[in-house]
């Protein structure tokens, strides 16, 4: 409130509203708005809420109205001598200078107590700054060891690719005469499967070979006292034919013959 201000102020710490209608004073200078005064000043005994004076008197509080009529203006002091009129108007006048000096004094505080809690936020809001700006460095230089740890293992990973790919031709290398050499066993065993087979087709020279003929089976007549007649065929190599192995009896018959 400055001096221009025709309006006063609750001096209620928690509300600082205009004073309109009725209002409370009291006599350490002090005013409230109506609903305050009525809840402060009802117990006893009252203690003025911004001072914590009390308030013990018959005149130390006094609900006053703020906007009175003109009959009790034409009223209130009429009667009384111009002394009393100058004491009652200087001590009404002091009042309203208290009133205004108190809200300057309030208006300084707050400002001083935001310029105080102003500089708290910009040393803190500096601080912060500088942690993040130090995080910041920090962070770039984790960066940047990051990268060189990428780069050595891209390094790295080319030259275990270039391994692999030189890995793979030998590989394929490898598979190609592995796949060469079994083809080639394959056809030495198909042909030496083939010459053990009459009439066989030699692979490498090309000449067909025949097998030596083999003697037809003979009868062989075993004598008066033996019924059967046994097949003999006897290979111009020696070796023996299917017949011989057909059965146990063709050898029984066979041991006879070489005894008679």
């Amino acid at each position: 409130m400055s001096l221009c201000d025709d309006t006063l102020l609750c001096n209620f710490p928690k509300c600082r509203t205009k004073l309109n209608g009725f209002a409370w004073v009291t006599a350490c200078s002090h005013v409230f708005c109506d609903q305050h005064g009525s809840g402060e000043f009802s117990r006893s005994p009252a203690i003025c809420p911004a001072c914590s004076s009390a308030l013990s008197g018959k005149l130390d509080i006094v609900r006053t109205e703020l906007s009175p009529s003109e009959e009790y203006k034409a009223m209130v002091l009429a009667g009384l001598r111009p002394d009393i009129v100058l004491d009652i108007s200087a001590r009404a006048l002091a009042f309203w200078s208290y009133q205004v000096h108190q809200e300057h004094m309030y208006q300084e505080y707050s400002l001083s107590r935001a310029e105080s809690q102003l500089k708290q936020m910009e040393k803190l809001l500096n601080q912060q700054s500088q942690s993040r700006e130090l995080e910041l460095s920090a962070m770039r230089g984790e960066i940047a060891s990051l990268k060189k740890v990428m780069e050595e293992y891209k390094r790295k990973y080319s030259e275990v690719s270039e391994r692999l790919m030189e890995r793979n031709r030998q590989y394929q290398k490898l598979q190609g005469l592995y796949d060469s050499l079994r083809l080639r066993n394959m056809v030495v065993g198909a042909g030496e499967r083939d010459t053990s087979q009459p009439g066989h087709h030699d692979f490498h020279t090309g000449v067909a070979r025949q097998a030596t003929p083999q003697r037809s089976p003979q009868f062989l007549s075993m004598g008066p006292d033996v019924d059967s007649r046994f097949f003999s065929c006897l290979e111009a190599d020696g070796a023996k034919t299917f017949f011989q192995f057909s059965s146990p009896a063709r050898e029984k018959g066979q041991l006879f013959i070489k005894k008679h």
